[in-house]
């Protein structure tokens, strides 16, 4: 087993970190919220003083953070982790960045002697808890094969999509994706409402028709027909509207520094602030299905 530094334990990071305990690991965890730590370490973990020291002594280094800004942060300069970690250490950084900082920090601790992937990651918290997230990877095939036993702890399926900041692609182009259907299934239910359609009946059909997609048949956003989904637990986020808001944000960027015309992404943006703008933030990504009945706020 490995020793291994893991930064940043918010819904997503407590749950892969304890998954890293699970798997039978030496574990040494830093983040700003003291309560976080002190209560994985009742688990086994083992509290670093700071980053530098998380990042000390360790075999790989974990990291899940909120931005581009704090991961550049964390990993850059002469008091980043690339310069305190030991030549040969494992970084994966799980966070949701933009393209071009992954790259800045992958090309960094490569040219450092690291091997370096930048994994993030799809399925929300209780797949962060269960050991089931989607892991999409970006990186040279050493460093992907390095990372990979550790990403299989917390992860059901991993996937090297290719050079680095290819992981950070594939989130993003599929968050846009998953925005846009939720709001298309939302806006399917709320017509079939004024239709007069029962949500169930509407579900019984669409999900073995051609309208079937994840949305709809794993993350439905009316009561009733997907018992799991938040929709049955007042739209409890699995996955808050404020993270949605950030892809889809960082969708937009991408898409304008690539030159490509994403209208319905663009409007999928456009929909989710409003729905920010009304206090939504920690509500789940579905509950926008609310602010659709209301047409005076669309």
């Amino acid at each position: 087993m490995a020793k291994v530094g893991f930064i940043g334990l918010g819904n997503m990071g407590g749950g892969m970190a304890r998954n890293i305990l699970k798997a039978g690991h030496e574990l040494k965890v830093f983040d700003l919220n003291a309560q976080v730590v002190v209560d994985i370490c009742a688990e086994g973990a083992r509290a670093a003083s700071n980053a530098i020291d998380a990042v000390t002594d360790v075999d790989a280094v974990i990291t899940m953070l909120p931005a581009g800004g704090h991961v550049k942060s964390v990993y850059l300069g002469d008091n980043g982790l690339i310069a305190a970690a030991a030549k040969g250490t494992i970084m994966m950084d799980c966070s949701t960045i933009d393209v071009d900082s992954a790259r800045e920090v992958v090309t960094a601790a490569t040219d450092a002697g690291m091997a370096m992937v930048d994994a993030p990651v799809s399925g929300g918290v209780a797949a962060a808890a269960a050991g089931s997230l989607t892991f999409m990877v970006g990186g040279t095939e050493d460093a992907f094969a390095a990372a990979e036993p550790y990403l299989d702890d917390m992860g059901a399926n991993i996937i090297h999509a290719g050079m680095a900041g290819t992981g950070q692609a594939a989130k993003i182009c599929n968050n846009m994706m998953l925005g846009i259907q939720m709001i298309s299934v939302s806006e399917a239910f709320v017509l079939a409402e004024k239709l007069g359609l029962e949500a169930d009946k509407l579900f019984a059909i669409s999900s073995k028709a051609s309208g079937q997609c994840w949305s709809l048949t794993s993350y439905c956003p009316v009561p009733g027909p997907v018992l799991t989904s938040p929709a049955n637990h007042d739209y409890k986020a699995g996955f808050a509207a404020a993270m949605m808001l950030k892809d889809l944000r960082l969708a937009q960027d991408a898409a304008v520094s690539a030159g490509v015309s994403t209208p319905l992404g663009a409007m999928s943006r456009d929909l989710y602030e409003k729905f920010s703008d009304m206090s939504a933030d920690d509500m789940d990504f579905s509950g926008i299905i609310n602010m659709l009945r209301d047409k005076s706020l669309t």
